[in-house]
């Protein structure tokens, strides 16, 4: 599989996971190991070379599905560990903390 195909699944993956996740009060916590176990094994699939280009916006994106589960899970649940196995910088605030310029935004001329 090429390389950008992979990147497109795993981000693809963690995105809809974010999705399905965010600010949700009511999750069947039996649902989310496997998914989760793919998000993790995708990301540890990676060369650190190609996870460092996109590790900034990885911790968003994970960091707000983290700190959607954490209420409802609480933080020593090992779906909630797991995704901060792949988060290398600091959690986002809030589920609500979205950057308001995207980099592909500001990269326009590049």
């Amino acid at each position: 599989m090429h390389i950008y195909t992979k990147i497109y699944e795993f981000a693809a993956s963690l995105g809809a996971f974010e999705g399905y996740v965010y600010h949700r009060e009511k999750i069947d916590p039996d649902s989310l190991p496997k998914w989760v176990n793919n998000i993790v094994g995708a990301y540890q699939h990676l060369t650190p070379e190609v996870r460092n280009e996109f590790q900034y916006s990885l911790d968003k994106t994970a960091g707000r599905a983290v700190k959607s589960l954490i209420p409802v899970l609480g933080e020593k649940h090992q779906v909630v560990q797991d995704l901060n196995s792949i988060i290398v910088g600091t959690l986002p605030d809030s589920p609500d903390d979205f950057q308001k310029g995207k980099w592909f935004q500001k990269n326009t001329n590049d």
